[in-house]
């Protein structure tokens, strides 16, 4: 059986008397990258709070690595909670110099550790420029450099990609893809550019209104429930619909390009939905399988 970096269950914590997060239930294997999705306002940022114990919780249980001490759990842990923030004035290896003493890294061990974060992300050669002269990109990177302090086994990153141009969520990419593979660091990400998570993440969560819809890996959740959508078109769009209603197994799922129907049929051969709608008198002018992504299973799971 795998080793379980971080295990939630029943996490909970309310606004007054709104859940901001639900009865919330995840599993995070040792060797995951994790996304874990959501709609803006789905809970995703306050569950990574809690967890890391930067607000309090209602609820639940949260276990790094199996240990049932939080605290201790946590020093395992290196985070990213949003934009990281620096001393705009100082360098960028000052800046590190002051995150190394406050994670307890004694002084005489701190320059190589800095000058080995630093090299991982690639910011050695401007380690000595003022941090405000960095791009988002640099300065994610340096967030980076900074949860890597003290080598942790898992990162946890709100929203890593966000605000960057495409050259920077690449480099980001590669950079995260590069600390699960060579480093063996176990990675959480918030995110909801769901092409990027489908290009690093092994296994994903999806959350909605606090409460975790949908879990397993990227294929898993590709080939659940809907494996097989097609999308038909029609002169008589209303009696398309009326004939696809009739036939038990068949959903509709929305609507596709230019006005036509997606729908999941399950294992009823496509022959028969053909048939059927062509007996039914229903002229049937198209009918396209089509290659699910995580974007459809995101919309379906998050559909209210």
């Amino acid at each position: 059986m795998s080793e379980v970096a971080l295990e939630v269950r029943g996490l909970s914590r309310k606004y007054g008397s709104r859940f901001a997060v639900r009865s919330l239930d995840l599993t995070v294997q040792v060797g995951d990258v994790y996304g874990f999705l959501g709609p803006n306002g789905a809970g995703k940022t306050t569950a990574m709070r809690v967890a890391l114990g930067l607000i309090r919780r209602d609820a639940g249980t949260v276990k790094f690595f199996g240990d049932p001490d939080e605290v201790r759990g946590r020093r395992h842990v290196g985070a990213i909670i949003e934009i990281p923030a620096f001393h705009e004035w100082l360098t960028g290896r000052e800046n590190l110099e002051l995150a190394a003493a406050y994670a307890g890294i004694p002084s005489k061990d701190a320059p190589a550790e800095m000058a080995r974060v630093l090299d991982r992300v690639t910011l050695a050669e401007r380690a000595d420029d003022k941090a405000g002269t960095y791009s988002l990109g640099m300065k994610q990177r340096l967030g980076i450099a900074r949860a890597l302090l003290g080598r942790p086994r898992m990162l946890m990153l709100d929203e890593p990609t966000n605000g960057l141009d495409p050259r920077g969520m690449r480099e980001m990419r590669d950079l995260i893809r590069s600390l699960a593979l060579h480093d063996a660091i176990t990675v959480f990400i918030s995110t909801h550019l769901l092409a990027e998570v489908q290009q690093i993440c092994n296994r994903v969560g999806i959350i909605n209104q606090g409460t975790l819809v949908a879990e397993g890996t990227v294929e898993q959740l590709l080939s659940e429930k809907r494996a097989s959508i097609l999308e038909l078109a029609s002169s008589d769009a209303e009696g398309l619909k009326r004939v696809l209603d009739g036939i038990e197994g068949v959903e509709i799922v929305g609507p596709g390009e230019s006005g036509r129907l997606r729908i999941g049929h399950g294992q009823i051969p496509v022959a028969d939905i053909a048939k059927a709608v062509v007996s039914a008198g229903v002229p049937l002018d198209a009918m396209v399988p089509i290659q699910r992504n995580l974007e459809d299973v995101f919309l379906e799971v998050t559909r209210t």
